[in-house]
């Protein structure tokens, strides 16, 4: 049964950090390219970050600020978020994604708020 557990969400003020944690199970882990998209309230899905093997890569309004990371030896993805903005509030989703498998994570809450 193929799993996507995110977990790390919760409420932070401006500036504060978040690290997410993605844990996975029931397909190889170490094929898939990893991804964290976000939804915004009234907003579409986004993606945040994706990793390969180790080449992560970001969308431009969190390069600097949040990174991703792998442990293929304990299935799962992390996201680092640091310096976090009040537009950063949304649901975090992970994503394991090769060729037409296609798996995605419940999502977990991050709110930024003062």
């Amino acid at each position: 049964q193929v799993q996507l557990v995110e977990s790390g969400g919760g409420s932070v003020q401006p500036g504060g950090s978040l690290t997410l944690s993605c844990a996975a199970s029931g397909f190889t882990f170490s094929t898939c390219t990893m991804s964290w998209y976000r939804q915004a309230p009234g907003k579409e899905r986004e993606l945040v970050a994706a990793i390969t093997s180790t080449v992560g890569s970001y969308a431009d309004s969190v390069k600097g600020r949040f990174t991703i990371s792998r442990d293929n030896h304990k299935n799962t993805v992390y996201l680092q978020m640091n310096s976090l903005k009040l537009e950063d509030t949304a649901v975090y989703y992970c994503n394991a994604r090769r060729f037409t498998f296609n798996a995605w994570g419940q999502g977990t809450q991050v709110t930024v708020s003062s």
